[in-house]
């Protein structure tokens, strides 16, 4: 499965803490068939193994969404 479809429908935006603007990723999947909505948060760490798949992610032409 490509990048591109493992995040369809998916909200991947940046969000800040306590800490500082734009410290970390917050992806926000869509509703599964119970109506679950389910959400991780990556750290940007380049040891991280979902930060460097967003990374890709980025690189195929996609856009994390600036922090609200």
């Amino acid at each position: 499965m490509s990048l591109t479809e493992k995040y369809k429908d998916c909200e991947i935006k940046y969000i800040t803490t306590s800490f500082a603007t734009n410290d970390s990723i917050q992806i926000k999947y869509p509703e599964n068939e119970s109506g679950e909505r389910f959400m991780k948060c990556v750290p940007k760490d380049n040891d991280n193994a979902d930060y460097q798949e967003i990374l890709k992610w980025v690189a195929d032409g996609n856009t994390i969404q600036e922090a609200d």
